[in-house]
């Protein structure tokens, strides 16, 4: 594969997805390719204006993304449980990974999240699902798979500066692994620069793992322990998620990550607070 093929992101109009596309184009070593299913609407032609391609293509028609995966490099796949649910999101999976195979896809790189083989959380579940899958197709691949986003707390952030409280249903002083969504779309840039060193492998992420108690004094606040009923009430998912966060949890070395890939800046979620606070 040329150093400099096309790379194509799927939900590059979304949040994870538009963070990749922009961390691989800020390495500006390859061209870059956006799947949309629309190219006139306006978050599709902000990215058109950066410089990148736009390629009509949508999860639910497998024929579309054989057809957009044709003539690139490799694809940076992102699939989501939290528009139609869990099964939903293994359907996109199955979609990407068969057009991947008839378009004959050099490399596909698979977004999934750190520990989906061991947690019984169902958007977890379903992506371990599609990895499985990934695993078992001729399609050569890998797979990165971050831990939790500081960006999942930016609201409670902002409600913490007013209300000078920080709520999360977690225990004050329990590790949480997570990573900076511009970290993670350096890491896959990374990732997508040393491809034989990835080749069939899994990459879980984290920068960071400070405990609740620690994010909230990085946001000048103090902490108080959510009732994870309130959670379940809402979601059953998220209320699964966070009682595997609270017992086991990601358990990923968070130096050896930071080591492999030393070009990533790596923010500490203090820095990353201190932007916001």
């Amino acid at each position: 594969m040329s150093a400099a093929g096309t790379v194509l992101v799927t939900g590059a109009t979304g949040t994870q997805g538009g963070a990749v596309l922009r961390g691989v184009l800020d390495r500006g070593d390859r061209p870059v390719a956006a799947l949309v299913r629309d190219p006139a609407a306006p978050k599709a032609t902000a990215l058109a204006e950066l410089g990148v391609e736009l390629r009509r293509g949508d999860l639910s028609d497998p024929a579309s993304l054989a057809a957009a995966f044709a003539g690139v490099d490799a694809v940076y796949a992102v699939t989501t449980p939290f528009g139609d649910g869990p099964e939903a999101e293994v359907a996109q999976g199955e979609a990407i990974v068969a057009a991947a195979e008839q378009a004959g896809l050099p490399w596909l790189v698979l977004a999934s999240v750190a520990a989906a083989d061991r947690a019984d959380v169902p958007h977890f579940v379903s992506k371990a699902r599609i990895e499985r899958r990934l695993a078992a197709s001729s399609v050569p691949w890998t797979v990165v798979a971050p831990s939790y986003f500081y960006e999942n707390v930016a609201g409670a952030a902002r409600a913490a500066a007013e209300s000078g409280r920080l709520a999360m249903p977690l225990p004050a002083d329990v590790p949480l692994h997570q990573v900076a969504l511009a970290d993670l779309a350096a890491v896959v840039a990374a990732v997508l620069a040393r491809r034989d060193e990835h080749l069939g492998v899994r990459v879980e992420v984290a920068g960071d793992a400070p405990t609740p108690a620690q994010m909230a004094a990085a946001l000048h606040a103090s902490y108080e322990e959510q009732p994870l009923a309130e959670v379940r009430a809402r979601s059953a998912d998220l209320g699964a998620m966070y009682a595997f966060l609270a017992g086991e949890g990601y358990g990923i070395d968070v130096a050896a990550v930071r080591a492999r890939y030393p070009e990533v800046p790596w923010r500490t979620f203090a820095s990353w607070a201190a932007e916001r606070v």
